[in-house]
């Protein structure tokens, strides 16, 4: 049983290319912002298994992975405050997929934006209609919600164009909890949650900065030199110095905007409208941004030049994320049906003493590693409860003690295995409770 953290944010990164500006704009500051926010559970992931969608290059991938890690963490990532991983790291992710195919209806899949595009484009030129369309592309939005709800994360900080999926994901985890929660939401329903001013980065074309569209402006490859090259190339109208100019129809302005204050931003806007030329307005944006990304940019090609930095910080994060998938991944097995096979329990010899109830029992006992452990049994024999593997046996007997006092709440993260329903688990654990008083 996974008790929930009263705000939980999550998202992540498709690790087949380098960071470019977009990314940093649309995700990792958003992301990164809302961590710092009191009373927040954040979970940040790389998100390799979504590359292989569409990217064969095993090298590209690991180069790809290594470059997004670094720039998440010299954009400031605090992974003792957060939860920072690797997707692939995280065995539980590929299983929930499993489990939520099995509850979303082929119909919804269809609607998706990516596969649309993809059929759409096939018909344009006269194609089979799923030419070339594999079933990653066709059902990433399933393992994009299995991302999301197996950290029953509230918020997810997303591009305007990835809100489709967010609805998607809440649609599967409500399914689920309506087939399988009994009356309670095993999983949180998300929502998307858009920076309103630039949640969508316009690229050097003015269309969406992607390098799909080979439109980006990098965030710190190629230094200074290829910030203020990538700049330099940005689309804007044929006006010259003099002539007053729409600030409002620049991709330039929109980029500018994305790190400008309230007073720079209108500064620029009665300049544009007082003929200052393009080339000027393209250097203030250079200036601005560099400002912004230069002191990151020493801390990333730091990290670059040690990824074993990078590799321990992922397998520790991987670790906590761990923590939270585990349980949550124990109470849905149960839900569904795929539970431990334990023998009938077996007939008690003997009388209980007159006048005295048999109760729910914790029996502890070390095992040959010298860890201990302990089984909760209901009164009738039920294994209820199984767990250990502690150094101590104070350890141990604290979780009990935890157990008998906040009930399964104390489930939460702790090295148990539920092996009944958790309405019989609770039930016992009352039922101790009660002969306590």
């Amino acid at each position: 049983m996974t008790e929930r953290a009263s705000q939980r944010v999550l998202t992540g990164i498709t690790t087949s290319g380098t960071p470019h500006l977009g990314n940093y704009v649309g995700a990792i500051r958003p992301a990164i912002k809302a961590s710092l926010e009191p009373g927040v559970e954040s979970f940040f992931f790389l998100a390799d298994y979504h590359a292989l969608i569409k990217c064969d290059d095993p090298a590209r991938i690991e180069r790809s992975r290594l470059e997004i890690a670094a720039t998440w963490l010299a954009a400031g990532l605090d992974t003792d405050r957060v939860t920072f991983y690797r997707q692939s790291d995280i065995p539980e992710t590929p299983e929930l997929t499993w489990l939520l195919t099995c509850v979303t209806a082929k119909g919804q899949m269809n609607r998706a934006h990516a596969y649309k595009a993809a059929t759409d484009a096939n018909l344009a030129i006269g194609e089979d209609i799923d030419a070339n369309i594999n079933m990653g592309l066709y059902s990433y939005p399933i393992l994009m919600a299995a991302d999301i709800v197996l950290f029953n994360a509230h918020r997810v900080p997303v591009g305007r164009d990835q809100v489709q999926h967010i609805e998607m994901a809440r649609d599967v985890a409500q399914r689920f909890n309506h087939l399988f929660g009994q009356g309670k939401d095993i999983f949180v329903l998300p929502r998307a949650e858009i920076e309103e001013d630039v949640a969508m980065l316009p690229g050097l074309d003015g269309r969406k900065m992607s390098k799909s569209y080979d439109n980006t402006v990098p965030l710190f490859e190629g230094g200074p030199k290829a910030l203020k090259e990538a700049v330099a190339r940005i689309v804007t109208d044929s006006l010259l110095p003099g002539e007053a100019k729409d600030p409002d129809s620049s991709a330039l302005v929109t980029i500018y905007d994305a790190f400008a204050t309230a007073d720079q931003r209108t500064s620029l806007r009665t300049d544009l409208r007082a003929g200052l030329g393009w080339g000027d307005a393209k250097q203030r944006a250079v200036e601005l941004i560099e400002s912004h990304v230069g002191p990151m940019r020493a801390r990333y090609e730091e990290l670059m030049a040690h990824p074993e930095r990078v590799e321990d910080a992922l397998m520790a994060g991987a670790a906590k994320a761990r923590a939270v998938a585990e349980p949550l991944m124990r109470e849905v097995r149960q839900a569904v049906g795929l539970r431990k096979m334990v023998a009938a329990p077996s007939a008690k010899s003997g009388k209980a003493e007159p006048g005295k109830q048999a109760l729910p029992v914790f029996k502890q006992y070390r095992e040959g590693d010298g860890r201990f452990h302990f089984k909760f049994s209901a009164a009738d024999g039920t294994l209820l409860l199984q767990g250990g593997g502690f150094a101590e046996g104070r350890e141990s007997g604290l979780l009990i003690k935890r157990l008998k006092t906040e009930g399964i709440a104390a489930l939460q993260g702790a090295l148990v295995e539920v092996l009944a329903p958790l309405p019989q688990v609770e039930a016992a654990l009352s039922a101790l409770a009660a002969q306590d008083e």
